[in-house]
């Protein structure tokens, strides 16, 4: 299986790169694994409607054109279905045995996903109706990611 995080902007800080590192080296023995990072874009205080539309629009064109024709899609979304971790272990093995082995989870950008991103979404997916910083949402992803390959494989981890 191949699970791929598209997300916008870098990890600056030391310790969410370690983490996701730490995770990286763990899903390394359940499935081909990798982060993928685009440009953001600034965004202008007090930026218009319209302004704040572009912006998400070429982070937009930046998602998509790393996101294979062939992948099964999940942005995160704070409107998205929210799952237990079981559930979510569920859905990853229902996933893979009905032929989804290309499964990419998309984060947006600090003004969220534009239409075209969410159009190509399969699943939109929710952790909660707050909003986390989008390097620490990553780390999120990760961990529930390996947890629910340990749920599935029926190992020791998730309790």
């Amino acid at each position: 299986m191949r699970i791929t995080i598209v997300c916008v902007g870098r990890i600056k800080e030391k310790f969410y790169r370690d983490a996701l590192g730490e995770y990286e080296k763990r899903l390394g023995k359940y499935c081909k694994f990798e982060v993928v990072e685009v440009a953001d874009e600034m965004t202008p205080d007090k930026a218009s409607a319209a302004e704040e539309e572009q912006i998400k629009e070429k982070e937009a064109r930046r998602l998509l054109s790393k996101i294979r024709e062939d992948a099964y899609v999940c942005t995160l979304e704070i409107q998205g279905k929210r799952k237990t971790s079981e559930e979510f272990a569920k859905w990853m093995e229902q996933a893979a045995v009905t032929g989804h082995s290309n499964i990419v989870f998309v984060i947006g950008g600090s003004l969220g996903l534009h239409a075209s991103v969410r159009a190509r979404s399969d699943l939109a997916l929710s952790f909660s109706d707050m909003t986390f910083p989008h390097q620490l949402m990553r780390v999120i992803l990760s961990e529930q990611i390996y947890r629910a390959f340990r749920i599935i494989n029926k190992e020791p981890y998730h309790k």
